[in-house]
């Protein structure tokens, strides 16, 4: 594969390395940007480094996840500094345009530069979290930078559950300061993120055969913004199974409905954009029915003329369905729906404009002869997380439906003292002119579990410009990767100042 990324043009004003130094990044990108490394499929990069690391001379440990443990020591006059622990994932998110034909198991990315920007042909960049990898690479394979004692922790399977990390070997580990290089604006530095879990309620369901006397309807809500339901939540956003469960519940009440199919949603961590659903009403019920919906269509429309000013529910005739769900079960799935908490629960009242706990209804859908509806409750307080899982279990509970409660993931709570913290933004502070924002994300990161493994450790998240990652359009700014390079350096130098 011809080098894409052999000589690229970047001004950095530097006396911690020079441009063939930041050079070196950019080429460990494009080597990692070769090996196929999706989730689950890490093997191979993984293997890899433990030879990189084998062939600088550096100790280096791989575990059962494929998880890996870099150690270099300290350079000259930094061996009473704390240890610090550098840290990003191995896996990227895997996905193409449809027209691109590609195999993320077997091939590399097609890497190309537009402009300040590096991206992949037809498919995602992995620049989430390459660069992190890339980083890590270059400061091992640097003996002129000045730095206490390096351990490097490269996990796997961070983009499908965290899996990597959740089984790590903290006892690996020393350092109590651990800098997370992944997230995507310059100059903005994580010190908190939200922990979550799933809960899933299943309601079985009995059918009886429809009515010869009623007429079917196929009900479609769509038209919604959507958003991922941890970074966009707080724009309160109208969820199409939230509205549906309001369509039920009107017309249930006034034309004692029938509902033979229902489905909104594929991931639960999604704010849903359309939903579906058969339902049925007598004949001569079918006009009002209609208008109904119409009305319907309305009062959300105005509701959410700003947030949603695209909202439309199309109601179509269709043939009469066969079987629909018993009148008494309904009552139960519309309960299920309505009682469900949807959007911000609580706002942080320690870091300004932050959403501390929410709940995203993401999937409704009916699948064999059970009702289900998958939830993504979010909360950087563990107690006001397991609150609202308790709400959620009482839901289900009173309507006579099943909860089951997974993929639980810890927190990373915001710390009112961090030295790591204040001497990253000092640094960043006296290098630019823009000065450093200081955020939090009500999104799960890999820093919730490394916070509750490393007891006591001192934690700052940061990373270069990247823009819509996770998608075929994922990009990675050449000079903004070129800057963020030479602030890892200064601030390894700056930590004689820890």
């Amino acid at each position: 594969m011809s080098k894409v990324l052999s000589d690229l043009q970047f001004d950095v004003k530097s006396n911690v390395v020079d441009k063939v130094q930041i050079q070196e990044v950019f080429n460990y990108f494009e080597t990692l940007s070769s090996i196929p490394r999706g989730s689950g499929n890490e093997k191979e990069v993984s293997d890899y480094m433990v030879t990189f690391a084998k062939n600088l001379g550096l100790e280096v440990k791989q575990d059962q996840n494929y998880n890996i443990y870099i150690y270099k020591p300290a350079t000259k006059g930094y061996e009473n500094c704390p240890t610090v622990i550098l840290q990003g994932h191995l896996d990227i998110v895997c996905e193409k345009d449809k027209e691109t034909e590609f195999d993320f198991e077997k091939q590399g990315l097609n890497l190309f530069i537009d402009g300040d920007w590096i991206k992949a042909k037809g498919t995602t960049l992995g620049a989430d979290n390459g660069v992190s990898i890339a980083y890590q690479m270059a400061v091992l394979a640097d003996n002129t930078l000045e730095h206490p004692a390096l351990e490097c922790l490269m996990t796997t399977e961070e983009e499908t559950g965290m899996g990597g990390v959740d089984n790590m070997h903290p006892e690996y580990l020393n350092g109590k300061i651990l800098i997370n290089i992944d997230t995507t604006h310059e100059g903005e530095f994580l010190v908190s993120c939200a922990g979550g879990a799933r809960a899933y309620l299943s309601l079985p369901l009995e059918f009886e055969d429809n009515s010869s006397e009623n007429v079917s309807y196929h009900v479609h809500i769509q038209g919604l913004v959507g958003g991922h339901s941890g970074g966009e939540i707080h724009h309160e956003r109208a969820n199409a199974n939230v509205l549906m469960g309001r369509v039920l519940e009107v017309c249930n009440n006034k034309y004692n409905i029938k509902l033979s199919t229902i489905d909104g949603g594929t991931k639960d961590n999604v704010i849903t954009r359309e939903c579906d659903a058969t339902i049925s009403v007598q004949k001569s019920q079918s006009e009002a029915f209609l208008k109904t919906i119409q009305e319907l269509e309305q009062s959300f429309k105005d509701e959410y003329s700003a947030q949603d000013p695209n909202i439309f529910i199309l109601a179509k005739q269709v043939d009469t369905a066969g079987q629909v769900i018993k009148d008494d079960v309904l009552e139960k799935l519309i309960s299920i729906i309505r009682l469900l908490p949807y959007g911000v629960q609580g706002m942080s009242h320690q870091l300004e404009n932050l959403v501390e706990t929410s709940l995203n209804v993401g999937i409704l859908t009916i699948e064999n002869g059970e009702f289900l509806a998958k939830t993504s409750v979010r909360s950087s307080v563990l107690t006001r997380k397991l609150e609202l899982l308790s709400r959620v279990e009482w839901v289900a509970k009173l309507s006579g439906a099943k909860c089951d409660i997974g993929s639980d993931y810890p927190a990373w709570q915001y710390a009112p003292e961090s030295k790591i913290r204040d001497l990253a933004v000092k640094v960043y502070n006296e290098k630019y002119e823009t000065p450093a924002e200081i955020k939090a994300v009500h999104a799960g990161l890999e820093c919730g579990f490394l916070s509750q493994k490393l007891e006591g450790v001192d934690m700052i998240a940061f990373g270069p410009n990247m823009l819509e990652i996770h998608s075929p359009n994922e990009r990675v700014s050449i000079s903004s990767m070129a800057r963020v390079y030479d602030y890892v350096a200064t601030l390894l130098k700056e930590m004689k100042n820890y």
